[in-house]
């Protein structure tokens, strides 16, 4: 069975965002990135699995290691449509914050 990954999904699990936190800044092999969680090198190779499915993560082959690395393509385009909601509620917090000052001088 042929399973479509989403994005959100994948995101939405704390050792996969951690998994993309500990790449951001430089590629890392399975057993590196295992080294850093409580967890069994299966479980992680699986996260790996469906960060890799998602396309948030690449893999590149260095002689026999794999290195994981942010597909930062990808990851703009979650940022890109994560944007418009973020501004949403920037706006209705800071209406908010108006009135709740407006009340408080009314007092």
């Amino acid at each position: 069975m042929n399973l479509r990954r989403d994005v959100f999904q994948a995101i939405a699990d704390p050792t996969r965002r951690a998994i993309l936190m500990l790449v951001a800044t430089q590629s890392m092999t399975a057993g590196a990135i295992a080294s850093n969680f409580d967890t069994a090198r299966p479980t992680v190779s699986k996260h790996l699995q469906i960060l890799t499915e998602c396309e948030l993560l690449k893999q590149e082959q260095n002689g026999r290691e794999v290195h994981y690395h942010l597909n930062a393509k990808k990851i703009k385009e979650v940022a890109d449509f994560i944007e418009p909601f973020r501004q949403m509620w920037d706006d209705r917090f800071n209406k908010l914050e108006a009135v709740m000052k407006n009340y408080k001088s009314e007092k």
